[in-house]
């Protein structure tokens, strides 16, 4: 049977990003909501929850498209055959001993996957580039005052879409260890390069582990006008 549902191209099996994390394995697609079909759902085996049925066609392809590559990674990892379910906060709930993450953004979904003896955390974000303008507009509220006076202009747009994705990988990755939300002004991008490395730190307390002043790495590659990036602990 054809599990891939009809808004879904094939999967790709795959590591776009610059550096890669021992034992992970990463899977996208690109999606297509205008060719969700009515059995999509029961076609790719996923549950249609009741708030997914009702919500619009682009939530059910990008929940489609994010399920159906975190289930493709997993079976590449270690050969289970498991879509995860999600936690009332919308987050995914992976299998004991595994650690995850999805991403989805205008027409295209990834999930990365480790087993527990490889990393402890994953967090992984895609974001549509910036507009200039959008981004001036943007900067305040993403970046701290520290981000703002290292900004640099020529490469506002870039630099406004990086600092947010790399904030939503960190949460990704902090949120399933410790337990505590954080925002944009809890940790600032220290510095990144053109070759796709970025450092991280911390500006707040998390657990005894997590505190402020941890400095953590994270990557990140551009494709198609679409920034993707990750971080691993």
């Amino acid at each position: 049977m054809n599990r891939l549902p009809t808004c879904c191209a094939p999967l790709q099996h795959h590591w776009p990003l610059p550096r890669p994390v021992p034992g992970a394995v990463l899977v996208s697609c690109a999606f297509d909501p205008a060719n969700l079909a009515p059995d999509d759902f029961q076609r790719a085996g996923i549950e249609q929850t009741a708030s997914l049925q009702r919500s619009v066609a682009k939530r059910q392809a990008e929940y489609l498209a994010g399920r159906v590559c975190a289930r493709a990674a997993l079976q590449h990892l270690d050969g289970r055959d498991y879509a995860p379910a999600a936690h009332e906060d919308r987050s995914p709930i992976w299998p004991a001993g595994i650690h995850g993450s999805i991403t989805h953004g205008q027409g295209w979904a990834a999930a990365v996957v480790a087993a527990d003896g490889q990393c402890r955390g994953l967090g992984l974000d895609q974001e549509t580039l910036l507009g200039e303008d959008r981004a001036e507009r943007l900067a305040g509220e993403i970046l701290t005052p520290a981000e703002l006076e290292r900004l640099d202009r020529s490469q506002q747009a870039l630099a406004v879409t990086l600092t947010f994705s790399l904030k939503e990988s960190l949460f990704k990755t902090l949120y399933p260890l410790t337990k505590k939300r954080f925002y944009f002004e809890h940790a600032e991008l220290l510095e990144w390069s053109v070759e796709g490395h970025a450092r991280l730190r911390l500006l707040t307390d998390l657990s005894a582990e997590w505190r402020h002043g941890v400095e953590l790495d994270g990557q990140f590659c551009l494709q198609d006008g679409h920034l993707l990036s990750l971080i691993s602990v």
